[in-house]
């Protein structure tokens, strides 16, 4: 017998018995006003929490911010039209040079403002994350007050990828300076859907 053989003999004698999986926990958050606490989060963290009635709202506020911009991507239908190229690329090295990216979230979450993006929504997973500038939809009546609610409500299965975005990218580990776009967008706004 083997030293490899003799302790994995040792470990499958000295095995545990099994346990039940302990019950899961919920917990209850009573935020009397979901939008405003998540535009409060929001704005803590360095982002822009944006109230519309409806797209045509939103597209006025994304035009009168990010006019400047010349490489636009929209994977939001109602707002297509406001890409500035066919950006549906194969390789998404070549989305490298987009300024910004404007992606409808499925939902999100009040105590910490992150929005659930699956890779549907985006086109390619690199999208939110390479781009200079992000702009997040997401419906009002979509808002859950916490992470216990979000996964209750997400389903893994559907997509094979998704992340929770919640503000710009920052980081300050190198030699403790703040940096804003490091990993990522270096702004992000979120239009809050009224009624969509």
């Amino acid at each position: 017998m083997t030293s490899r053989e003799r302790i994995l003999s040792a470990v499958k004698q000295n095995k545990p018995e099994l346990q039940p999986l302990p019950e899961t926990a919920t917990f209850q958050s009573d935020y009397p006003d979901l939008v405003a606490k998540f535009s409060e989060i929001l704005r803590f963290i360095g982002g822009t929490p944006v109230l519309v009635a409806n797209y045509e709202e939103a597209e006025t506020y994304i035009r009168q911010t990010y006019s400047d911009l010349p490489r636009v991507v929209s994977k939001v239908p109602a707002l297509n039209h406001l890409a500035t190229t066919d950006w549906d690329v194969v390789d998404p090295h070549q989305l490298e040079t987009v300024d910004l990216a404007i992606i409808q979230g499925v939902f999100g979450v009040a105590e910490n403002s992150a929005i659930w993006v699956p890779e549907e929504q985006t086109g390619h997973r690199v999208l939110p994350f390479i781009c200079q500038h992000l702009v997040l939809l997401v419906n009002t009546a979509d808002l859950v007050p916490n992470m216990h609610d979000a996964y209750e409500r997400l389903n893994v299965g559907e997509s094979g990828f998704g992340v929770f975005i919640a503000g710009p990218s920052k980081t300050a580990d190198i030699e403790q300076a703040l940096v804003i776009g490091a990993h990522g967008a270096r702004s992000l706004s979120v239009v809050l859907l009224q009624n969509s």
